[in-house]
Order: C-alpha cells, then sequence, then structure tokens
C-alpha cells in the first residue's frame, strides 16, 4: 500500500513539474508576441508619418490616409485597423521615436505586471 501512495505522489509531482513548465512557456510567448506587436505597430506609424507627413507631426488638413489605409488593412487582415487604431500605432511612433526605449518600458511593464498577478 505504501508503494502505491508513493507511486501517486510521485505522477502527481510530475504533473504539477509539466504544469509548471507549460505555465512559464505560455508566459514568455505572450511577452515574445506582445513585443512583436508593439514594435510591428510602432514601424506602422514610422510609415504613416514618413509617407503622409515627412517627419512632421501633422498631416496636411484634409488628408485621408488613415481612414483609407484603415479600410484597406481591415479588408486583408480583419479586424484591429479601424481608423483609431492606425492613429494610435501613428501617435505611438510620436510618442516614442526611439524603439529601443519604448520596446525596454514595454519589458518593464510585461515584468511588473507579472510580479504583480503572481503575488
Amino acid at each position: 500500500m505504501n508503494k502505491i501512495v508513493k507511486s501517486d505522489n510521485t505522477y502527481q509531482h510530475l504533473v504539477t513539474e509539466i504544469a509548471e513548465l507549460l505555465a512559464a512557456a505560455r508566459t514568455k510567448v505572450a511577452h515574445e508576441v506582445n513585443t512583436i506587436l508593439v514594435d510591428t505597430y510602432w514601424q506602422i506609424g514610422k510609415y504613416i508619418v514618413e509617407y503622409e507627413q515627412n517627419g512632421n507631426e501633422k498631416a496636411e488638413y484634409g488628408s485621408n490616409l488613415l481612414n483609407r489605409l484603415s479600410q484597406d488593412l481591415t479588408r486583408t487582415y480583419g479586424k484591429g485597423f479601424g481608423r483609431s487604431n492606425i492613429f494610435y500605432m501613428r501617435k505611438l511612433y510620436l510618442s516614442y521615436q526611439n524603439s529601443v526605449l519604448l520596446l525596454i518600458y514595454v519589458s518593464l511593464l510585461q515584468e511588473l505586471y507579472l510580479v504583480d498577478i503572481n503575488h
């Protein structure tokens, strides 16, 4: 009987170790995806600023580029490219023109979030 109990404890330990490994892997994947998405949105914002605004903070009055991009990107890639999202991608670039600094901020925020939810 003692052997069965030991076997159950060893099996439970195995399950726990696998669960912890999977949880850690999922967290790493989420961090990587978030970092890649932020970098991609930053680059989209950069392209918009360089294309429409020639590096200036404001576009020409009456420019319809954001609406047009929203329609074309939504048609091609689906949800997530509404005019307001395109606007915020542009604003992300204008707010953090140094992408390395932005990615450091994102990494720090992710670490703070993990500390908060894990403790």
